[in-house]
């Protein structure tokens, strides 16, 4: 059995997961980003290496070729594990400006904008592939269909093509019972994958 998590750990991870409106999310992710990667290692956290392995199993043709945006990147851990996938060409935005520096200063990404999902358009060209993931536990329930719903729109308009939508049962572990699925002491999450459609051209008058 896993030690139990440090308090101040579940308290920062029960924060941001109990924010109530974006600011105060942007907010605590800024004052996390120093400890964000000691402390998603503690909860074992699979969302990144889940990513880039549906990422990788999705694309066709060489790895390096494939131009990548991860939304939502933070300190880049997702980027670490596509380069362990062949995967070079990455982009990446995220709404927490500490989050961004942290992600810049790993060298991964050849551009990096500060961006909110659904608030914003995203700041890319036509073409590529968009990855994003997102937990399952009641807490997030909310924003998840938030999201959903944000996608399906974007989808229908015709500007995204959904690629896969993974569920996966053991994210990462669970801060309290509340949160867990069923008492395994987990929490679960879905892996995203959609391209970016491209724009028709304008008719000949």
């Amino acid at each position: 059995m896993a030690a139990p998590l440090p308090p101040a750990l579940r308290e920062r991870v029960s924060a941001v997961h109990g924010a109530a409106a974006l600011p105060e999310l942007l907010r605590l992710y800024d004052e996390w980003a120093a400890r964000y990667e000691e402390d998603v290692a503690a909860l074992q956290y699979r969302a990144p290496a889940l990513a880039a392995s549906a990422l990788a199993a999705a694309v066709r043709g060489p790895p390096g070729a494939a131009r990548v945006l991860d939304v939502g990147c933070g300190t880049g851990l997702v980027a670490r594990e596509l380069q362990r996938h062949g995967f070079s060409w990455l982009d990446g935005v995220d709404g927490s400006a500490e989050m961004l520096c942290r992600a810049r200063a790993s060298r991964l990404y050849r551009e990096l904008w500060r961006c909110i999902l659904g608030s914003e358009p995203l700041p890319v060209p036509t073409g590529g592939l968009l990855c994003m993931t997102t937990r399952s536990n009641p807490s997030n329930l909310r924003y998840k269909a938030k999201l959903e719903a944000t996608l399906e729109r974007l989808e229908n308009q015709g500007a995204w093509e959904k690629v896969l939508a993974q569920e996966e049962e053991r994210w990462e572990r669970a801060t309290s019972e509340e949160e867990s699925i069923q008492g395994t002491g987990y929490i679960s999450g879905v892996v995203y994958l959609y391209r970016k459609c491209p724009v028709p051209p304008l008719p000949e008058s």
